[in-house]
């Protein structure tokens, strides 16, 4: 069948895909629209499993909580170029999934594909939204915390943002101190709430760094497992919240600020995305 300049135009209007594309799309299903949305989108998919291998270290960082605040999600959306993760509909999708997942109160990306968002489905969406840049386009991560008041934080530019969880709503200051720690998390980066929360795993590694760093600086064989230990307690310091120097204060820790407030309170945990990190 003759497929018309007003053809195309008109599926490019509906689907955002290249002229070539929605000329293709149109020649193979024979003018019908619908079909054609559906190649597409299938196209869409094929361009995903050609671009796995490529980087989407690109894209939009938001984090939020619910009227309630007992609810707080961070969500990552990641694209190849600053030029893609800048536009108007990448930013609008990115929102969407956050303000879908807030409302249903999700807790995985796999919960949150299958959702409806407008008229198709969320992996729909991403889908037509990969057809349309010809980008590795993927929700990198989704986050949550719930607690009795949860506190969100955005970065300058949604390059970074966090989310945090405390023990008590009714906590002395607690408005300001959620709002001080959320974003010391995102300014200290630590890796966990507390020393007791740092994981096996990590401890197991840091020690042998120090071990590695002792050896390379010549230090006895027999000393390598205090020196390690030393680091190790610095790496304590520096890395769990609670230990790190209040960045507003640096003459007492985060623990020393909450416990100034009100010897109660804790903080229940936190979450931290950054693009690129």
């Amino acid at each position: 069948m003759n497929i018309t300049a007003a053809d195309v135009n008109k599926l490019r209007q509906m689907s955002g895909a290249g002229m070539m594309d929605c000329k293709k799309a149109l020649q193979e299903t024979e003018g019908d629209f619908d079909k054609a949305i559906d190649y597409l989108r299938k196209k869409g998919q094929k361009v995903a499993g050609k671009r796995a291998d490529r980087d989407a270290n690109q894209g939009f960082v938001l984090a939020q909580t619910t009227a309630d605040q007992t609810y707080g999600a961070v969500i990552m959306v990641n694209c190849e170029t600053d030029f893609v993760g800048k536009t108007e509909e990448f930013i609008k999708f990115a929102k969407d999934l956050l303000d879908l997942g807030m409302k249903n109160r999700v807790h995985t990306i796999a919960e949150l594909l299958p959702m409806s968002l407008e008229t198709s489905t969320v992996e729909e969406k991403l889908n037509d939204l990969l057809g349309k840049t010809g980008e590795k386009i993927q929700i990198a991560h989704y986050e949550v915390i719930e607690a009795p008041v949860v506190f969100s934080y955005n970065h300058f530019g949604n390059r970074l943002a966090t989310i945090i969880g405390l023990s008590k709503k009714d906590a002395k200051n607690a408005m300001e101190i959620g709002h001080e720690l959320a974003m010391q998390v995102a300014a200290m980066s630590p890796v966990a709430v507390d020393r007791e929360d740092v994981s096996q795993e990590v401890i197991d590694r840091e020690i042998e760094i120090g071990k590695d760093q002792a050896r390379q600086e010549g230090k006895p064989e027999e000393m390598l497992e205090k020196i390690a230990q030393g680091k190790l307690t610095k790496f304590f310091k520096e890395m769990t919240l609670l230990n790190q120097d209040f960045i507003k204060d640096s003459k007492k820790t985060v623990r020393q600020y909450v416990a100034d407030n009100d010897k109660e309170l804790t903080i229940t945990g936190f979450k931290r995305l950054q693009l690129g990190a």
